[in-house]
């Protein structure tokens, strides 16, 4: 018997084990108490995710395990001295011509169809269906920073999404600098988020929990470190966060909206809401975000008094108006279609909001 072998190559006797735990991979990824993917689903969407992903991979398998079986046991059959019979005026079978051209396309036929159900289903635009109202958040992606808005509680929290257990929610998204992409994966569905355009994500969790999130496109060389996290708590203790952020959160003034329409991550903004930084945050400050400051990326951020129609001052490309807070209304003002900008417009961060920032900050 022969056995071929590359020039400088060696054969460990590792790599079958490495091969195993290679393709066993996707199976344990949902072994996690950090509910890192939608194998490991916290939430109805993510679960139909994790449905539909197996089903493909079963329908697939009609036509990848007859190859990966029919392979070895041709190569025998067919082999030099074996005892095949030798047909060399063969040229046609209809039965061959059949299973090769058929099977293919009836796996087709069946994922287009799977494939098309879904996409309906899970519209991240498509309310979910329960017996409670949805809980009204608003997103807005900043460089490199997440903030949370809830115009019925009042409040606010930069990279800390808090949501209760049961309950579903509704997320408008927008960005206050480039494209950015939103995704708990616990709780599936990502979702693009752009600049002056509002796209809409529906989600639940089943309990509570702990689910982390981030930025999944690049938006800069501190993208990777815009995280978040999701607080999924029971109904009394969502209640008792929004209370305790009413009560005890920070004022959102013209200074906290500067600071986080700068270039900065959480660590390098808590330090300076906190006093331990100048507000004017430098580039060598951010490049020291986790060099043993008491502010990493763990402190909370909370805000109550924010003004009233933040999100659609900045979906529109206008000026907050600092006038008037939530702490005298329950609701904030609806995106006005006569609000934004003209499409024609120029795709690019409004004066009145790039006066806010430092100078060089800009999106």
């Amino acid at each position: 018997m022969l056995v071929f072998k590359a020039p400088g190559c060696r054969l460990s006797r590792w790599a079958p084990s490495r091969l195993i735990i290679g393709l066993s991979l996707p199976l344990i990824a949902g072994c996690s108490d950090a509910h890192l993917s939608f194998l490991d689903p916290q939430g109805p969407i993510a679960a139909a995710q994790r449905q539909h992903f197996w089903w493909v991979i079963a329908i697939t398998l009609t036509v990848v395990l007859p190859v990966l079986v029919l392979t070895p046991l041709i190569l025998w059959r067919y082999r030099y001295g074996g005892r095949a019979r030798y047909r060399p005026q063969w040229e046609f079978s209809l039965r061959a011509d059949l299973a090769i051209w058929g099977i293919p396309l009836l796996v087709f036929a069946v994922l287009a169809t799977l494939t098309w159900r879904s996409t309906i289903a899970l519209d991240p635009y498509r309310p979910l269906v329960s017996d409670q109202p949805p809980l009204e958040v608003q997103v807005v992606g900043f460089d490199w920073q997440w903030l949370f808005i809830y115009p019925e509680q009042g409040i606010a929290t930069v990279d800390e999404l808090v949501i209760p257990a049961g309950r579903p929610v509704s997320l408008r998204l927008t960005s206050a600098s480039v494209m950015q992409g939103f995704f708990v994966p616990a709780l599936g569905s990502q979702i693009d988020v752009m600049n002056h355009m509002v796209t809409r994500l529906h989600l639940e969790a089943d309990a509570p929990g702990v689910f982390p999130g981030r930025n999944m496109q690049y938006s800069g060389k501190e993208f990777y470190r815009q995280r978040f996290v999701t607080r999924a708590l029971s109904a009394d203790a969502f209640a008792d966060f929004t209370h305790q952020v009413r009560a005890q959160g920070r004022s959102f003034t013209p200074e906290v909206f500067s600071l986080l329409m700068a270039k900065n991550t959480h660590a390098a903004l808590a330090r300076a809401l906190d006093g331990t930084e100048t507000a004017a945050i430098t580039g060598s400050a951010r490049q020291t975000d986790d060099a043993g400051s008491p502010a990493d990326d763990s402190t909370p951020l909370r805000f109550k008094h924010f003004p009233s129609g933040l999100f659609e001052a900045i979906a529109a490309h206008r000026t907050p108006d600092w006038s008037q807070d939530t702490s005298s209304l329950s609701t904030t003002r609806p995106l006005s279609p006569d609000s934004l900008l003209p499409a024609s417009s120029p795709l690019s961060i409004h004066p009145a909001l790039a006066a806010a920032a430092p100078t060089g900050a800009t999106p």
